[in-house]
């Protein structure tokens, strides 16, 4: 189950690491979500490749 019980589309954003991690980040905050969470997230999220944004996603919010 992830830390933020909200979802976030992910299609548009073809392939595009930065743009997932932003529509993720706002769908944290849009949940209640703090800056620090965010902060936790994008650490998270930018520390491998992109396997591993796609994998933190999950983990932090529901992924449509």
């Amino acid at each position: 189950m992830p830390k933020f019980d909200v979802t976030v589309k992910l299609s548009g954003t073809d392939g595009n690491a930065f743009a997932i991690i932003g529509k993720v980040s706002s769908g944290i905050r849009k949940a209640g979500g703090t800056s620090e969470d965010v902060n936790e997230f994008h650490k998270e999220a930018t520390g491998g490749d992109y396997n591993n944004v796609l994998t933190t996603c999950f983990k932090w919010v529901n992924v449509e």
